[in-house]
């Protein structure tokens, strides 16, 4: 009992004289070392609480230190204290604190707390100090995307991007709500598709496009002229892009045609997307061709922004009676300025129900192989004149142990009004 008493008074005595030594260590130590510590608490440790304490002593002997107060108002957002975080934000607000980071920290304060109007007042006041901030910019892109003031969101995206194009959560987010910008939209392509063997008579493809953007998503009418096998047909299709959240969004698309052969009879499509963190995007979904029978195919993807880039790797799944057929592609984007100016490259297997090949699915034909690659280039001019122009080379399987060589050459024009 002794020998316990005695070992309780030796470890207490020494937990006295540690915590002495370092009370007396901090007491030496200068704001910019207690500010050192703190930030090792808070991104080392994780200890916020101990954070804060190291933060308010290095504030007691430098009070205007605006580092350390924008830090410790950003330890109380990070442990979910909004008030707190407010009281000290305010308080340098009243200093007329013009640092960026000062304003980008209580900004986001107030949009994460959905204070949009309160976020976007902040936000402004920041930017009319440091007009070039992309850091600002791209806040502010977010707020009015957070308001559903999706035009200003997306004017303020392709400021930054023209300042900073290699962005990619700026990429991200103009990629993610241009389809509910709103206005109107025509758009005219035309499609030339070449077969060494396969058929005789080249494919020509017109396409007569309407779109109207809104609010809530894009609706686009399309009528498309075609000569397949020295034959015309004509197909009407519609599509829609509504936006469910933040993160989700969907396609749905249908379309119609009598002229048998040419175009199915029937398509319909619908796919759900979402906008990920770190610039990831996902999508699944699923497309139906009606020809004599139905074809029923799924599809996935999953896509990464990286700075100028975008990166796609997609699949679409065909059941059969005896196994599933396989469609593959992946495709790269090298942005140029804003979501309409682009290079890419697309390289692939399989056929895909958005090819103007589409009729080619019927049968069996979709279980031969296929290789393509393809490069495309799109170009805005004033932001409302769209130009684009791809071309896609196959070597089909047509029969079995029988290949074809072919060509398939799109351009096109969309003017926004």
């Amino acid at each position: 009992m002794k020998s316990t008493l005695i070992s309780f008074l030796t470890l207490a005595m020494l937990c006295s004289i540690q915590l002495n030594v370092l009370f007396a260590q901090d007491g030496t130590l200068n704001s910019d070392e207690l500010f050192l510590r703190a930030r090792t608490e808070a991104f080392d440790n994780k200890n916020y609480k101990a954070a804060v304490g190291l933060a308010k002593q290095a504030l007691q002997k430098s009070p205007d230190y605006t580092d350390i107060s924008v830090f410790l108002g950003r330890l109380y957002t990070w442990m979910d204290q909004p008030d707190s975080a407010r009281m000290v934000f305010k308080q340098l607000e009243l200093k007329n604190t013009t640092d960026e980071d000062f304003h980008l920290a209580f900004g986001s304060l107030e949009y994460w707390e959905d204070q949009n109007e309160e976020a976007l007042r902040i936000v402004n006041h920041g930017l009319s100090s440091h007009p070039q901030s992309t850091d600002l910019l791209l806040l502010k892109a977010k707020v009015l995307n957070a308001s559903k003031r999706y035009a200003e969101a997306n004017e303020q995206l392709n400021e930054l991007l023209a300042v900073d194009p290699k962005n990619s959560d700026a990429r991200e987010l103009v990629n993610a709500i241009r389809e509910q910008v709103g206005g109107n939209e025509i758009g005219v392509t035309y499609n030339w598709m070449h077969f060494d063997k396969q058929f005789a008579d080249d494919w020509h493809i017109v396409g007569v496009s309407y779109k109207r953007r809104t609010p809530i998503g894009s609706f686009i009418f399309r009528t498309n002229f075609a000569n397949k096998f020295g034959s015309n047909g004509t197909q009407f299709e519609l599509e829609a892009y509504p936006r469910l959240s933040k993160m989700f969004y969907m396609y749905l698309g249908t379309g119609y045609s009598n002229s048998d052969g040419i175009f199915p009879k029937f398509r319909t499509g619908a796919s759900l997307y979402a906008n990920l963190p770190a610039s990831f995007e996902a999508e699944v979904g699923y497309r139906q061709l009606k020809f004599t029978e139905n074809v029923w195919m799924y599809t996935a993807s999953v896509g990464k922004y990286y700075k100028n880039f975008w990166f796609n790797a997609r699949t679409y799944l065909t059941p059969g009676d005896d196994n599933i057929s396989h469609s593959y592609a992946g495709t790269v984007r090298y942005y140029t300025k804003g979501a309409d100016d682009y290079f890419g490259l697309i390289v692939g297997s399989g056929i895909s129900p958005e090819e103007n090949r589409e009729n080619l699915l019927t049968g069996d034909s979709y279980k031969l192989k296929t290789f393509k690659t393809g490069l495309e280039y799109n170009l805005s001019v004033k932001e409302k004149n769209l130009f684009s122009i791809s071309c896609t080379y196959y070597n089909v399987e047509y029969q079995p142990e029988v290949k074809d060589n072919q060509i398939d050459i799109t351009v096109g024009y969309r003017r926004r009004f």
